[in-house]
């Protein structure tokens, strides 16, 4: 079973997709469990989506879906901002707060074993994602909603429907895509 998911994200993808290092994560609380499996993003790719993001000091940046934590404590090492990643998995929790402390970023850093449909991330000013398009289209109304105009999104890999990134760019064959929300009327 865990082969056939891994084939259809490599599908969705476009490209193929390395399987973790790390054993699959156990069964989440509460009976939750991950809506994608964990895959993490190549640390060149988390320097171009900071990039894009324009990534500067006093930003507060949500990583959703966080894995390892690699953005959050990326972007805390970079800038002087306060990050704070949100995943479901408690062994990723575990395991982002143990390479926050061993990067000395845990002051500036934050993980949150939490279902971020139900999160709140409203005083963001950056949000970072590598989910599917599908969970990116379904968490595309509260980005809308709850976020401040001007805040700035970056996905790897997946879109948000017929939301139109404002900027794409390809690092090593990945693709990452960036939006702005917008003026509300």
């Amino acid at each position: 079973m865990k082969l056939m998911i891994l084939t259809a994200a490599a599908l969705v993808a476009g490209s193929a997709i390395e399987p973790p290092a790390t054993p699959p994560p156990p069964a989440v609380t509460q009976g939750q469990t991950p809506d994608v499996i964990y895959v993490p993003t190549p640390p060149e790719v988390v320097e171009a989506m900071l990039d894009m993001v324009a990534l500067r000091d006093g930003d507060v940046l949500y990583d959703l879906g966080s894995g390892d934590g690699r953005i959050p404590i990326a972007a805390a090492k970079r800038r002087q901002v306060r990050a704070t990643g949100i995943d479901i998995d408690p062994q990723r929790i575990r395991e982002a707060r143990a390479n926050a402390a061993a990067a000395g970023v845990s002051d500036a850093v934050t993980f949150k074993q939490a279902d971020l449909f139900t999160s709140d991330f409203s005083d963001a000013s950056v949000v970072t994602l590598y989910l599917l398009d599908t969970l990116n289209e379904k968490l595309r109304p509260k980005l809308l909603a709850e976020l401040k105009p001007g805040t700035r999104i970056v996905s790897h890999a997946f879109r948000m429907g017929d939301w139109a990134p404002e900027k794409q760019q390809t690092i090593n064959g990945r693709t990452i895509y960036f939006w702005t929300v917008p003026p509300r009327n």
